[in-house]
């Protein structure tokens, strides 16, 4: 199975690149800006935005499934109108589309989120999620759409680099006792993603992980998993916070956990310090 990896130099991305090469798969992965470090992968310069670009790259990798991992944050051009762009390629081609999504794309009114519920972003990244998601699932029916909280490694995800630096006074700034999430590690992340890629399953999947934690709270088991005092990090209110987004989104991930051999781990099992 020839995969093709997009935004392949991000943190997912990478973990996608470095479990297929150790599968064996032939890879193929696209950057922006930089390639990644993995060597055993072909790597492809890649603007979403550009059209002519997407269909290059799918015609001279031919990939059996497409992973489309990129992040163009609020970028509409990128986030919404790429995506869009990339599955009506891969559809017309009959390749197979497993398209990542977040649970940006839920304004936490309703908490508890299953694969059913129905997207109501208020933020402009999460617009640009939703539209992509469902445009996604239009063009490209038989397509995974895979929506992910926030997503955490063995200290290299922008979440564990932020914990640091406030756990030693290199940056200001708090974590929210009240912003509400259910981390997944990147390891299990992209095993469910690669199983699902490598079955015949379509419409919408949830893997996020089995703990409800906030912020603070996952900004507490990290500094105890680094060995930083947890007494040092800095603690607020997002409802105080003119900041936007959403508070309290918990993606109930227990209908597509029952369809996966991979486990989708908790916070508080991958960040145990034994």
């Amino acid at each position: 199975m020839t995969a093709l990896i997009i935004g392949a130099s991000g943190f997912l991305g990478t973990e996608l690149v470095r479990q297929a090469i150790s599968a064996g798969r032939p890879t193929a992965a696209t950057f922006n800006s930089r390639p990644g470090e993995l060597p055993d992968a072909s790597w492809h310069r890649l603007d979403l935005r550009d059209i002519e670009q997407i269909e290059t790259i799918l015609d001279v990798v031919a990939p059996d499934v497409v992973i489309n991992a990129s992040s163009g944050d609020a970028d509409w051009t990128v986030t919404a109108d790429g995506s869009v762009r990339l599955a009506e390629a891969a559809a017309r081609r009959g390749i197979r589309l497993v398209h990542v999504s977040s649970d940006a794309v839920f304004s936490g009114a309703d908490v508890h989120y299953d694969e059913s519920a129905l997207p109501d972003p208020i933020t402009p990244y999460g617009a640009a999620k939703a539209t992509a998601e469902t445009v996604v699932r239009l063009l490209h029916p038989t397509a995974v759409v895979a929506r992910t909280s926030l997503i955490i490694g063995d200290g290299g995800s922008v979440h564990e680099k932020i914990v640091r630096e406030l756990a030693t006074g290199t940056r200001e700034g708090v974590l929210f006792t009240d912003d509400i999430r259910c981390p997944v590690h990147v390891s299990d992340l992209t095993a469910a993603l690669w199983e699902l890629a490598a079955s015949e399953a379509a419409g919408v999947f949830h893997l996020a992980g089995a703990d409800a934690v906030s912020r603070y709270s996952l900004g507490v088991l990290l500094a105890r998993r680094d060995g930083l005092d947890p007494a040092l990090l800095p603690a607020g209110r997002r409802a105080e916070s003119r900041l936007p987004g959403a508070l309290d989104v918990r993606l109930d991930s227990r209908a597509t956990q029952k369809r996966l051999s991979t486990r989708l781990r908790g916070a508080r099992e991958f960040l145990h310090k034994s």
